[in-house]
């Protein structure tokens, strides 16, 4: 029997990974951890660890391979135990889960990291994947499926950053780190999709899925269908992150500010439409040449899934933890292309954190309170991209 264990079972995670392991057949099994809260885990504790996948236009799906959940705060020894027995390690803790830095290392200063240094208990997923490396006497793969450039290749490195300041020995020949492209809209449940679904635990999600891993598995991995193995992912994330999740970011901010709560409604909009797919063009174009012909029709697949009015993807969901996402959805395409409408995103997203603040609402974001100190300054632009390491952009944003 195979087993995952896998942090961070919130919905995209139910919706893809779990997803894709259940129409995998055989014997896997998941156990899922919560860093934080206990709601999903005490949520479908109440319905023995099963929920309904809402699939658009294809229906609903029972999903029943959880084994258990388990929690940080009611121990650390059981789930380094289930670790040692897992010959995949997976994740979706969003990119504030792995407490980088502006130049994505491990941030040993971040309160989390700092205090497991010092000591138990644990309640990061860097702190625990080391610690269970350095018991560890038999191979294993850990899988990142957040949206990071190169997210095996950054949670290896800081995994070994945390153990070095640790004095951890580790084995480092008994554990990859594969990098991975995740693609699946999967917006926060709704009362509409619970009662629908007759599930308080559903989990609505669209049709289309995708999955690109690097080749680089240390033992068994369950028969994934639809899932391309690949030598090199970059040209795949790229993709993604540029075009998808730029858009993303993009509308959200904009459309925000004229008052839209869906993706749907900003889309909808003649001038955001537009400039959408202008963002996603002038992205596509920083790609590697080998994908550059797939441009055209992957911005014409997004805005066609952009669209989806039965999805209900809430502009402020993606909004959130900005200055997270932005460095790598917009920051790195524009040093790549000084584009205009990768500018005016920029500027959409330090414009939407002045006026949160200046309305005394908090942004949902790990750096909430940096943010407001800067948008509170008498410089807040500057300031603010000084917080997201974007200061050698600053005479092209502000000019």
């Amino acid at each position: 029997m195979g087993q995952i264990v896998h942090f961070g079972l919130g919905n995209f995670a139910r919706a893809h990974i779990l997803d894709y392991t259940t129409d995998a057949g055989g014997s896997w099994q998941v156990i899922g951890v919560n860093l934080r809260s206990s709601a999903t885990r005490d949520g479908l504790a109440a319905q023995d660890y099963t929920y309904t996948l809402d699939v658009q236009g294809t229906g609903v799906k029972p999903i029943t391979i959880i084994k258990t959940i388990l929690l940080a705060s009611e121990g650390q020894q059981p789930i380094l135990e289930a670790m040692a027995n897992a010959d995949i390690i997976s994740a979706t803790v969003t990119e504030k889960g792995y407490h980088l830095d502006q130049n994505s290392q491990l941030d040993l200063q971040d309160p989390v990291i700092a205090a497991e240094l010092t000591g138990p208990p644990l309640r990061s997923l860097i702190g625990f994947i080391a610690h269970n490396l350095a018991r560890r006497d038999r191979p294993v793969t850990i899988l990142s499926c957040d949206n990071r450039v190169g997210n095996g290749d950054t949670l290896r490195q800081a995994v070994q950053k945390f153990a070095q300041a640790a004095q951890l020995s580790i084995d480092w020949s008994l554990a990859r780190f594969p990098n991975a492209m995740v693609d699946r809209i999967t917006p926060a449940t709704t009362d509409r999709i619970r009662q629908k679904c007759k599930d308080p635990m559903a989990v609505p999600t669209e049709a289309f899925r995708e999955w690109v891993i690097e080749d680089y598995f240390a033992g068994q991995r369950p028969d994934w269908p639809d899932v391309q193995f690949v030598q090199d992912v970059r040209p795949h994330e790229l993709r993604k992150l540029r075009m998808l999740n730029g858009a993303h970011s993009f509308l959200a901010y904009t459309g925000l500010a004229q008052g839209y709560d869906y993706v749907h409604e900003a889309i909808l909009d003649p001038q955001l439409r537009s400039q959408a797919l202008s963002l996603m063009m002038e992205a596509g174009a920083t790609l590697p040449l080998e994908i550059q012909d797939q441009v055209p029709a992957y911005a014409q697949a997004l805005l066609l899934r952009f669209d989806n009015t039965e999805l209900a993807h809430r502009l402020d969901q993606i909004a959130m933890d900005g200055s997270q996402k932005l460095p790598y959805r917009i920051l790195e395409t524009l040093r790549a292309r000084a584009a205009p409408v990768l500018i005016s995103a920029v500027r959409a997203w330090m414009s939407y954190c002045i006026t949160k603040t200046a309305q005394g609402g908090k942004l949902n974001d790990p750096l909430a309170e940096d943010i407001a100190k800067a948008a509170s300054s008498t410089q807040p632009e500057r300031m603010l991209l000084k917080l997201i390491g974007a200061e050698d952009l600053a005479q092209l944003i502000l000019e």
